[in-house]
């Protein structure tokens, strides 16, 4: 399922400025009404011309105004309060189901707006980094924690400490030989930044994981795997992306695994044995 105009303009939003920023804001506070529009109603109900809003859905991904049109009618509509599309009268298998669909809309979501050559470059500077570090704060240091756990099955020399002063401690050492994967869903954190800006001022490799491809987090990184959650409400969003950038965790676990093949085989095999071992 291709990622919806409602995903991108949110993931987007705070970026934008001018003209754009009023098409966007319209498009989000009249969800309802701007499906059944063409371009030419919905320039004139904003107050644009229909070019600036031609520009405007090329700048958030489409390649045209149909295109984009025809994303709006397919994608559900969601609320904006703290349970966003959870009804009140919903039972307990309707808000399971809601649940579920709304991590499934942000795998399908990421894996359509990640390109395949960010993928390409991501995985060619793992596999010939001297060292990876990664890197996480806050609830996103649970991402970090588990893309060190799964790369501990990889011949590769991973570095991963959830303390923000030993992490600051890591960019010291590393180098133009060694490659980063940053992780902040918003893209703003300041600890997260300031780790990055170290990172860049050393030269190494940054690989940002953030819901927001336009954030300063992006901006200082070399190659950034958007995470998006299609939902904007606290509980959902948070939830949604943090299991769309595990999903990218397992992928480039997987892109990294299959290409140094019996090497890494040999590390699970390992690794296998001797945590079966540890048990009774």
């Amino acid at each position: 399922m291709a990622q919806s105009g409602f995903a991108r303009i949110r993931s987007l939003f705070e970026h934008l400025t001018g003209s754009d920023r009023k098409i966007a804001t319209f498009i989000l506070d009249s969800p309802n009404e701007i499906r059944s529009l063409t371009i030419q109603e919905l320039a004139t109900a904003i107050g644009v011309s229909t070019a600036t809003i031609s520009r405007f859905v090329k700048r958030v991904g489409f390649n045209s105004f149909r295109e984009f049109s025809l994303s709006l009618v397919s994608s559900p509509i969601t609320q904006t309060s703290f349970f966003g599309e959870i009804d009140a009268t919903d039972d307990q298998n309707s808000i399971i189901q809601k649940v579920f669909s709304g991590a499934q809309n942000a795998l399908d979501a990421t894996v359509n707006l990640i390109k395949p050559e960010s993928w390409s470059t991501a995985t060619n500077w793992l596999l010939n980094a001297q060292t990876i570090g990664i890197f996480g704060v806050g609830g996103s240091s649970i991402v970090a924690l588990d893309a060190y756990h799964k790369l501990l099955r990889t011949p590769l020399h991973i570095e991963q400490h959830p303390d923000y002063d030993v992490q600051l401690m890591q960019t010291v050492h590393m180098t133009s030989q060694d490659v980063a994967i940053v992780i902040s869903h918003s893209g703003r954190n300041h600890n997260t930044l300031n780790i990055a800006r170290r990172l860049k001022d050393n030269h190494v490799k940054i690989i940002a994981i953030t819901a927001y491809p336009k954030s300063e987090l992006a901006k200082l990184a070399s190659v950034t795997l958007a995470s998006v959650a299609e939902e904007v409400n606290i509980r959902s969003e948070s939830m949604s992306s943090l299991v769309a950038q595990i999903a990218i965790i397992d992928s480039l676990f997987t892109l990294i695994g299959v290409q140094l093949g019996d090497k890494t085989q040999s590390v699970v095999e390992k690794t296998r044995r001797t945590i079966e071992a540890s048990r009774e």
